[in-house]
């Protein structure tokens, strides 16, 4: 143990002086020389900006720029690191009126050349300098249009220094996320200034690798994160339809990748029309994003049942949503949560049966909680997740021992579904496996689960919970015998009982909504292992 406290001493002692250094040479005078571009061009293309329409959030009333202070807007050192980053990303220039003052947006920009004209930590992260691009190109009619020679070379140097500056760091980012946004701010700066930098290859060729690095063969993200699914089909269409805009040629990956994640997004979202809790989701309504790809002529469609680790069942007025997939790779775990074989039931489009959900402040004790399994429905044993998690510093707990699938099997016929899986999360430290099958009854409206404590060692006597969440302000009661809860689902009567076992409610948290919390209850049923296999039955009948 102090071997390997020792050793992580060195290596985070190690880890801390190699960003200090880089960080020295960032701010150096040979780097700065280096970022500098030699030639100057004109702002060739210049994009539509409702382009980003499915990426930007739009006030209900749009702003003139000559009511706000202009003097001192980058000297305010009191704010948030939230609104620092909104107001240093541009993205708040889609909200001005387009008759707003040319001359003043170029003023407020100007002071920021002036004042960041160098590398600076804070305005100079990553994601901020790729989003700031995008805003400033995407804007041009009130960012570049009609600016004095002067300011548009002023301008054009900038967008270039920082594009240097993104090529050289995107590597040094952890966050997979970040380097998304980075490809698109590249290209599209290849496609803005058609010169000799070679800034649109290389882009493209970022984003071929960063393909190959974040997607698995069926171009479903490598850590099964739906929300990064939704975010990566967007960017995808926005550089398409950059492409397609400037009249360049579209490779044939990116429509490739558009097909795969079109095809993942309507597995998802499409034949649901609900937000799925599992592994860093939250509510997000894609009814926007649905009309933007209309407009635009894209319409995914998906039969499958099964991707990216997810089944899903249904039929027009019910749903069945389960996570029988592996945990990611070690690197694409920072917003993976330990919900195997939780599920999720729909009916009429409103949540029967839902997951905790995710709340995604890495700073926040919260964070850890909702990456528990306790707070997903489905089993736990001892009071523990099925996968161990190691805290690393801004970055969100990541995986430190993960599971594995050992067996699924799916049936989906008229009038019977069946899902059956299995995983070894509890394997390793309590020589356990935890198999569930849940079959449904199309014609009955009735839900049959069996949760199979597998013993492959001999350990007895562990505390054993099986939880099944409730969205907010749903109404749930025990039945007088105490043998039964009744659900009330906005007017639709459910029962809930199990084979003899404890059943019971509890109170809890719901994190579905971003970054905030609710209370919410949930079933629980309870119990103590022993040294045989043991099967717990539940039911659940629309009344």
């Amino acid at each position: 143990m102090i071997f390997n406290n020792s050793l992580n001493f060195i290596n985070n002692s190690f880890i801390f002086l190699k960003k200090k250094i880089h960080s020295l040479y960032l701010n150096s005078n040979i780097y700065n020389k280096k970022i500098t571009p030699s030639i100057i061009e004109s702002l060739e293309y210049q994009p539509s900006p409702s382009l980003l329409d499915s990426l930007v959030k739009y006030d209900k009333k749009k702003i003139n720029i000559e009511n706000y202070s202009l003097n001192n807007i980058w000297d305010n050192k009191n704010l948030k690191d939230k609104d620092y980053k909104n107001l240093n990303s541009f993205f708040w220039l889609f909200s001005l009126d387009l008759k707003s003052s040319k001359k003043d947006t170029q003023i407020v920009i100007q002071q920021w050349i002036d004042k960041n004209y160098r590398y600076n930590p804070k305005s100079w992260e990553i994601d901020i300098v790729a989003r700031r691009i995008i805003a400033w190109t995407s804007n041009s009619r009130l960012t570049y249009e009609g600016g004095s020679p002067q300011y548009k070379n002023d301008f054009s140097i900038i967008i270039k220094k920082q594009i240097n500056y993104l090529i050289n760091e995107i590597e040094q980012s952890d966050w997979v996320d970040d380097k998304m946004i980075v490809c698109a701010a590249i290209i599209l700066t290849g496609l803005s200034y058609q010169g000799k930098d070679g800034y649109l290859d290389k882009g493209l060729n970022l984003l071929k690798k960063f393909v190959k690095f974040s997607l698995d063969n069926n171009g479903f993200p490598k850590s099964r994160n739906i929300r990064q699914l939704n975010f990566y089909l967007k960017y995808f269409i926005l550089i398409r339809e950059w492409l397609k805009e400037s009249q360049s040629e579209i490779p044939e990956y990116i429509d490739e990748n558009i097909y795969y994640l079109g095809r993942a997004y309507a597995f998802t979202w499409k034949n649901n029309k609900a937000d799925l809790l599992f592994n860093g989701n939250h509510e997000t309504n894609n009814n926007d994003f649905d009309h933007y790809l209309t407009k635009l002529g894209y319409n995914f469609k998906c039969q499958n049942n099964e991707m990216g680790g997810y089944i899903i069942l249904n039929n027009k007025k019910n749903s069945i949503i389960m996570d029988a997939g592996s945990s990611p790779d070690r690197k694409f775990s920072s917003n993976y949560q330990a919900g195997v074989l939780s599920f999720e039931i729909l009916s009429n489009g409103k949540k029967l049966i839902c997951n905790s959900g995710y709340f995604q402040n890495y700073d926040h004790q919260l964070n850890e909680l909702s990456k528990s399994s306790a707070v997903h429905s489905t089993l736990t044993i001892d009071d523990r997740s099925s996968c161990k998690f190691t805290n690393t510093k801004n970055q969100g707990s990541k995986i430190l021992q993960g599971l594995k699938i050992l067996k699924k099997n799916i049936v989906f016929e008229k009038n019977y579904w069946k899902i059956n899986s299995a995983h070894d999360g509890y394997l390793k430290q309590y020589g356990i496996i935890h198999e569930r099958e849940i079959e449904f009854y199309p014609e009955q409206i009735k839900f049959i689960g069996h949760d199979k404590i597998i013993f492959k060692n001999s350990i007895k006597n562990l505390k054993f919970e099986i939880r099944f969440h409730l969205e907010p302000n749903i109404k749930i009661m025990k039945t007088q015998d105490n043998k039964s809860i009744l659900i009330d689902l906005d007017g639709e009567g459910w029962k809930f009982n199990s084979n003899n076992n404890t059943i019971d409610i509890d109170n809890g948290l719901y994190f579905g909504k971003k970054n905030s919390f609710y209370n919410n209850q949930n079933i629980f049923i309870s119990g103590m292992t022993n040294d045989e296999n043991q099967t717990i039955k539940w039911e659940i009948t629309k009344l």
